[in-house]
């Protein structure tokens, strides 16, 4: 007899926002960056009771925009991005709620603590115990996943998030231990390996996302990157992040950093096309590159003409980690959901036009009139505060509502 095979109940969840990861961690993501940047601004000028015997400030600030806004952007793209590449179904319901609970956990802690409310180190004890829970349960789900269909070619994304827990691991060391230079190391580990992050998944989908955009408007554009660029990309930037985390010389530091710049503008002058200045999720993905290229060239500058090392790492940070993730989530968060991706909100220039202005006002201003260095980090704190509340507006009704088309997703 032959028997009838009954079609599996579709998945459901308990709110659209946990349908799949990178609703729930962008918008997650995107909340905290306008929290955890104002409480900034109040830090910086002394107007709270955070406790600086305990941890110093700056690397509170480092920590949070690393392992808190950065990784959970990463979590979102990961797990969704993951399933697309593999088919293997991610968390989603409770289950991404857990994963997700680990982090926000984690990262209320570090806002009370960054308000003072600590005792001790109690509030970071209990951060650690559940940023390593998120690290690790978000690793596991995808080691899952790419060895089940034994897609392998993944394993250096992997490589990355299994560093990326030593390196958090490490900040938390060197808060317990009362070693500021370990907590450093940890934090700068963090930056580079997500910088590392961007440039493999950027090389990866912001061709792809510029073929697609511009075939929406007839235009044929095959965008390729080459086997020795991303070669002499990767190892430039590796010789760069271990000369200048752990083997200060300036020599080293000039030739790898212009390197990595030199390839990557390279790279960026085979994917342009002047059609890309129409669409803001195109020139905001080319921009963040672009930025990421000029901080290099910063970076190689910085010791001969002598301004704050300081300025190179922001400037990279704020192209590699706050540009390219911004554009990231206003593209993914309207494909993933159904949306046009060729009709963002409204409100996408004026976010993308902000971020510029805190790359410009936290990196290269200070170089031109230092004297002026207080107003120009407060216009980077307000520009990107400002940016972000624009990016809540604007998206968290999309992240949080059914696809137009009833699908799960």
């Amino acid at each position: 007899m032959q028997s009838i095979k009954l079609p599996t109940q579709p998945p459901s969840s308990p709110h659209p926002i946990l349908n799949l990861s990178f609703r729930v961690f962008f918008s997650g993501a995107a909340v905290f960056a306008v929290l955890i940047m104002t409480l900034w601004a109040f830090v910086f000028t002394g107007h709270t009771d955070i406790a600086a015997q305990t941890l110093n400030p700056l690397y509170w600030h480092g920590h949070e925009m690393i392992y808190g806004y950065a990784l959970a952007v990463v979590a979102g793209f990961l797990l969704t991005a993951v399933q697309t590449w593999t088919g293997v179904k991610m968390p989603y319901g409770y289950k991404l709620l857990a994963i997700f609970s680990y982090w926000l956990i984690a990262r209320l802690s570090w806002l009370a603590f960054g308000l003072g409310l600590d005792i001790g180190a109690g509030l970071l004890l209990l951060a650690a115990i559940f940023d390593m829970l998120f690290v690790a349960s978000m690793a596991w789900v995808v080691f899952r996943a790419v060895l089940q269909v034994k897609q392998y070619k993944q394993m250096g994304i992997l490589a990355k998030l299994a560093l990326l827990t030593l390196g958090n691991g490490l900040c938390y060391w060197g808060i317990f231990a009362n070693d500021m230079t370990v907590t450093k190391i940890g934090v700068y580990l963090g930056f580079y390996l997500i910088i590392g992050l961007v440039l493999t998944i950027g090389r990866r989908v912001v061709p792809f996302f510029i073929e697609r955009g511009l075939a929406y408007d007839g235009i044929d554009i095959k965008v390729r990157n080459s086997k020795w660029q991303d070669v002499l990309s990767l190892v430039f930037f590796l010789t760069f992040f271990i000369t200048d985390l752990f083997y200060p010389n300036k020599y080293l530091l000039t030739i790898t950093a212009l390197g990595v710049a030199i390839v990557n503008l390279i790279r960026l002058a085979g994917w342009y096309h002047p059609k890309i200045w129409q669409k803001p999720l195109l020139w905001s993905l080319y921009l963040a590159f672009f930025g990421m290229c000029l901080s290099f060239i910063l970076y190689a500058l910085q010791p001969w003409l002598g301004f704050s090392h300081s300025l190179a790492v922001h400037a990279l940070s704020i192209a590699g980690v706050g540009m390219m993730t911004l554009a990231m989530m206003a593209r993914v968060s309207l494909g993933h959901t159904g949306r046009n991706i060729h009709q963002p909100p409204k409100m996408v220039n004026v976010m993308f036009a902000l971020m510029v202005l805190v790359f410009v006002s936290r990196a290269f201003l200070p170089i031109i009139a230092v004297e002026h260095y207080l107003l120009w980090v407060m216009i980077a704190q307000g520009a990107w505060i400002s940016c972000f509340v624009l990016f809540c507006i604007s998206y968290l009704p999309i992240l949080s509502k059914p696809r137009p088309d009833g699908l799960f997703g």
